[in-house]
């Protein structure tokens, strides 16, 4: 298992690698953690003639807290993420999210950056990113723009990125007062690739009831569960709602089906999660310091 011949590039600032990807075009990939595209690679599945390494670039590696929004770096390690104090204050989903993500060897390496933009079925930090509402920042060499997580994705292993584009940055914004938020994941062993997963996001109004709600399943992209998310709107958290809204959830998506789980199957597994998420997040949403 050897990848084809390819020109190997490590540029050390950002300017230097869009001026790399600008010239080579469509010929060229980006390499940040390498978890998912070297055995790509290697299997010869993808088959670069130019691989432009950002892993020297030291601007595109940060966590901060700016405007209140968290900003994640490109290149930033999806353990740093896990760790991060200002993602567990105000982004715990992240956290949580990260932690599902194979096992620690593979977190040390793998990137925030190269996780969105490989866009793999069954990864959380899509899903994650979709139910926080995050904004995705793509950096050509003439200028950048910024697109919504739900936006982004457009299908297996595939986004919205252009040759000579890169995504430099994600924007977070704050979660509303009175939240809470939950991520349900189920695969065959601890650290597999997940069959099925349910992000969810819900706040609490001071009467107690539903102020608002996001619920993201995992599909060939992620899936927002807009009729289920319409259905909690107003009401009393409850496991009637939650069940009815999980049901809504998952009529009529569409699944994949492989050796390791059909189809129907993953949407079973995604109705399961996705209320099971949306009861956390609602009682996490009732414990808060903010929750009325």
């Amino acid at each position: 298992m050897k990848p084809a011949v390819f020109e190997y590039y490590d540029p050390t600032t950002l300017s230097e690698a869009m001026a790399l990807l600008s010239r080579l075009g469509e010929d060229a990939r980006v390499l940040a953690g390498g978890q998912s595209l070297v055995p790509l690679m290697n299997f010869r599945l993808a088959r670069p003639a130019h691989l432009v390494d950002l892993n020297r670039i030291a601007e595109l590696d940060f966590v901060s807290v700016q405007g209140g929004e968290l900003r994640i770096g490109a290149m930033t390690r999806q353990r740093a993420l896990e760790r991060s104090d200002e993602a567990a204050a105000g982004w715990p989903l992240l956290r949580e999210a990260a932690g599902f993500i194979g096992h620690v060897q593979i977190r040390n390496r793998g990137t925030v950056g190269g996780s969105l933009a490989h866009a793999y079925p069954s990864a959380e930090l899509p899903v994650a990113m979709v139910t926080l509402g995050a904004g995705l920042v793509l950096q050509r060499e003439d200028g950048e723009h910024t697109v919504a997580a739900d936006e982004f994705f457009l299908g297996t292993m595939t986004t919205v990125l252009e040759p000579g584009e890169l995504l430099r940055e994600v924007r977070v914004p704050a979660v509303p007062p009175g939240s809470g938020a939950s991520f349900k994941e189920v695969s065959r062993r601890y650290g597999d690739f997940a069959l099925a997963g349910a992000a969810a996001l819900v706040t609490l109004g001071r009467d107690g009831a539903v102020a608002s709600a996001r619920l993201t399943l995992t599909g060939s992209a992620p899936i927002r569960a807009h009729a289920a998310e319409g259905a909690l709107l107003g009401e009393k958290p409850s496991e009637a709602l939650f069940r009815e809204a999980a049901r809504r959830a998952v009529d009529g998506i569409e699944q994949d089906s492989d050796m390791h789980a059909t189809a129907e199957y993953r949407r079973r597994a995604c109705e399961a999660l996705a209320r099971r998420a949306l009861a956390e997040a609602a009682q996490r949403a009732a414990a808060s310091p903010d929750a009325g």
